[in-house]
């Protein structure tokens, strides 16, 4: 269906990848990885031909259509959320209008040769409108926008009134919607919760019938959507006939036989040039020596690409607390409309969280997960009801939107020094290159960090100090699969308590020990891991 063969692409003097290939075939289901800065995102814009290659050849199948899916989603506005969804099919709908005229046509007087012409053209468009699906698009973009969360009473709301993330699924939608011969996705499950990351995959599974090549940074959702894994990374492309965790497993193993074969050819070498060094000076060796001088500089260098660094988060040890560490009690908020009229988040939530526990907040998109956390950590009032935190609690609040508050005028240096006023150079500096920020990246402005860069700065300021009772909103957002495990590392390791927002499953079942459920406003406590809630959640659902 798209094959890229033998291609080339570079930015300046950084080489993406050189004389490299793979191919989308269809219906495969694909997951592109690798390194921030690697190139994937100059992949999907050569297949879709936004870039260039520099050198190679791509071949796409004729008529193939290609939907792209990035977090740069453009401006909305003019259009109810239903019609965003339906505009972005605009080549079907023009379709069924000229089928519409056709059948029109149709039925006025016509000569024998006229008609046959008009009945060619209209099996053509036929074909091609029965190809995109065209007879359900209606339903289709109704069904797809239910199940990325965006209901019927909010099909006709102007796209404008939609905040950022909503605006994402709303594009996101468009995409799926057109159900293209090749879908193109780069992070589509950054803004949805994990209702919505479900559905996706069922659809993804049981609807979608094309090609598929995504990045995703959720683990489970790799593992569960596609069966091949495409790596970009020390400037090739490298195919894994797997999930995501065959390709860890495998990339590992490959790795290890490189370095065995590299071992051995370093001690092969050593020999050769230990035997051309100790008889170089002797004419009775010299067609030995001059021989095997020849052997080595054909030989080919084995070449161990360098180990990908990542994020090593590394919590200091917290002071203890007391045995209760938050206590909430009846706690309600209601915020105020534009127009004025109340909007009521939850009600009478009450709870108690002990010493070491971590504890992960769930619900749907909008039930007031992060309306919670931002009345634990200070930044909201209650609108009735109460909290406390027990003795000796030390919060630390790592908010979806604390990079906002971030200074963009100071650099990332002098960002942690006004954390940490009375650590030295070196312990800023040993913290900094903890989140990857070494030589001149620490002295980069705040203001020209990527979103990523600026989440790390705001993890970094988070652990300037010693904190007992960590209230997470979103932590793993901005980090790439291999750094969410090192977080989670540290977070399994950490011994004070942990209150969390997530929707990475994999970060969930793998970290928590209880589960509190906002729902219709309301609170449930589970008692047990994430997968107990889930099987709690299935059995009440029967």
């Amino acid at each position: 269906m798209i094959h890229l063969t033998n291609i080339s692409k570079q930015y300046g003097s950084q080489v993406l990848f050189r004389e490299a290939g793979f191919q989308i075939l269809p219906a495969s289901r694909s997951g592109l990885v690798g390194p921030n800065g690697a190139g994937k995102s100059s992949l999907f814009r050569i297949i879709t031909g936004e870039e260039e290659l520099d050198a190679g050849e791509i071949t796409r199948a004729k008529k193939s259509t290609i939907g792209y899916f990035s977090q740069d989603v453009g401006d909305m506005f003019g259009r109810t959320a239903l019609e965003e969804v339906m505009a972005g099919s605009a080549d079907t709908m023009r379709l069924a209008d000229e089928l519409k005229q056709m059948e029109a046509a149709m039925c006025l007087p016509q000569s024998d040769e006229e008609m046959a012409l008009l009945l060619e053209r209209y099996g053509i468009a036929q074909e091609e409108f029965e190809h995109r699906d065209g007879y359900n698009l209606d339903t289709r973009a109704q069904t797809v926008l239910t199940g990325l969360g965006i209901g019927p009473d909010r099909f006709n709301q102007p796209v404008e009134s939609f905040s950022g993330g909503w605006k994402m699924r709303i594009a996101l939608a468009r995409i799926l919607t057109q159900k293209p011969d090749v879908l193109l996705l780069d992070e589509p499950t950054n803004h949805l919760d994990v209702e919505s990351i479900i559905w996706l995959e069922e659809w993804l599974a049981d609807e979608f019938d094309g090609a598929l090549l995504m990045t995703s940074h959720d683990r489970d959702f790799m593992n569960r959507v596609v069966t091949r894994i495409i790596e970009v990374a020390n400037r090739t492309i490298t195919t894994y006939g797997g999930n995501y965790d065959f390709y860890e497993r495998e990339r590992d193993i490959r790795r290890e036989q490189l370095l065995a074969s590299h071992k051995r050819q370093q001690e092969m070498l050593a020999k050769e040039e230990e035997f051309i060094a100790r008889f170089a000076a002797r004419a009775s060796h010299a067609a030995q020596v001059q021989s095997r001088v020849k052997k080595i500089e054909k030989i080919e260098r084995i070449e161990i690409p360098p180990e990908e660094r990542a994020v090593r988060f590394e919590f200091s040890e917290p002071p203890r607390s007391g045995d209760d560490v938050l206590l909430m009690d009846s706690l309600a908020k209601v915020w105020k409309r534009e127009d004025g009229t109340d909007h009521p988040v939850f009600s009478g939530i009450s709870g108690i969280i002990r010493r070491g526990n971590r504890v992960a907040l769930v619900g749907v998109n909008g039930a007031g997960k992060s309306t919670l956390l931002k009345l634990l950590a200070g930044h909201a009032e209650p609108t009735s009801g109460s909290f406390s935190l027990g003795a000796n609690v030390e919060l630390g609040y790592f908010s979806q939107h604390a990079m906002e508050l971030l200074d963009p005028g100071k650099t990332v240096f002098e960002t942690l020094q006004d954390a940490m006023p009375l650590a030295n150079i070196g312990v800023i500096r040993n913290l900094l290159g903890a989140f990857l920020f070494s030589g001149d990246a620490i002295d980069k402005r705040i203001g020209n960090l990527s979103g990523g860069e600026k989440s790390r700065v705001v993890l970094a300021t988070l652990l300037a100090r010693p904190i007992n009772f960590l209230v997470l909103d979103e932590p793993t957002n901005h980090l790439d699969i291999r750094s969410r495990e090192i977080l989670l590392g540290a977070l399994r390791n950490f011994s004070g308590t942990v209150l969390l927002v997530s929707h990475d499953r994999h970060f969930l079942r793998q970290l928590v020990d209880r589960v509190f459920e906002i729902d219709h406003g309301e609170m449930r406590t589970y008692e047990g891991n994430y997968d107990y809630y889930l099987a709690k959640v299935h059995e009440a659902q029967g």
